[in-house]
């Protein structure tokens, strides 16, 4: 059984966004859009294999004063393919999105993989940038999806997405990567919803799964940040202590690391309340950098 939508989830989902869609080194990249055109601009990056449905009921509660971009990277959600995928590429589709919105320097939140991607514009654009901040992301490791999927037999010669009948078939076989099952049910089957994809009359999931080539990154990468750097990791995420405590030494010690308590890797589908203060409080911290 469905479990009941609270009011603030109803709300969040209620609230419009404008579907873009810009084209980065030669590949169609989309996004949803909240918020004032013109605003402050924030940049939420979702993890491997998702797509930007996973900040629905996130993104509009952070955009009284901002404008609030959900990207999907390429390879996932309604985006294109490419060849090939880096956390540079990707770190770029990031700020290009941000700039299609807004003069003024962003603040660019990522969780898991997104993270790293947030860490990587930073990194190559960090004077540019308000801020970034990584959600539950196991720098110097693979990504938690991609360890994942290699767990579940994903390894060589990369196999192209299953294929299913009809959509209820797909959507019974979503999981997280890695599962969890702490999480939301009302949230977990709104963004099942947006992850899969009708081809010739069959359904298949929509991201590429050659995205987790890229889903690494080393803590000797972030000693060039140059932006406001914060860290978020669930109790029982993959973000434990001493990869953190790794991260923060590399950034220079000063790094703020907030633990969301009862989280799992999944935090915006577990403690999404949660997750929303401590952005919201980011953004008041970071709005005058």
């Amino acid at each position: 059984m469905t479990e009941q939508h609270p009011d603030w989830f109803t709300y969040a989902l209620e609230q419009p966004y404008e579907s873009r869609e810009i084209e980065v080194d030669g590949a169609r990249v989309t996004y949803r859009a909240w918020g004032k055109s013109g605003a402050a601009p924030v940049v939420l990056v979702h993890g491997g294999a998702a797509h930007a449905g996973w900040w629905d009921a996130t993104a509009p509660f952070l955009a009284a004063d901002h404008r609030v971009i959900a990207v999907d990277l390429t390879g996932h959600g309604d985006s294109d393919r490419r060849e090939s995928y880096a956390l540079s590429t990707w770190a770029t589709e990031v700020v290009a999105a941000a700039a299609a919105e807004s003069d003024e320097a962003p603040i660019v939140f990522g969780h898991s993989m997104g993270g790293f991607v947030a860490l990587t514009a930073g990194r190559d654009y960090g004077r540019s940038l308000r801020g970034v901040a990584a959600i539950d992301s196991p720098v110097r490791e693979l990504s938690a999806e991609a360890k994942a999927w290699i767990a579940e037999g994903g390894h060589g010669d990369i196999p192209g997405n299953k294929f299913y009948d009809d959509r209820a078939t797909i959507l019974s076989r979503f999981r997280t990567l890695p599962e969890d099952t702490s999480t939301l049910t009302y949230v977990k089957e709104h963004i099942a919803e947006g992850s899969v994809v009708e081809v010739d009359g069959r359904w298949t999931w929509k991201f590429d799964p050659h995205i987790f080539l890229s889903s690494r990154m080393e803590p000797e990468e972030l000693a060039a940040i140059d932006c406001e750097v914060a860290l978020i990791r669930g109790e029982r995420g993959m973000a434990t202590t001493d990869i953190t405590d790794l991260v923060a030494e590399r950034l220079g010690g000063h790094v703020p690391v907030t633990l969301i308590p009862d989280a799992g890797h999944h935090i915006m589908l577990d403690q999404p309340v949660a997750l929303i203060a401590v952005l919201q409080t980011l953004l008041g911290q970071w709005r005058n950098n």
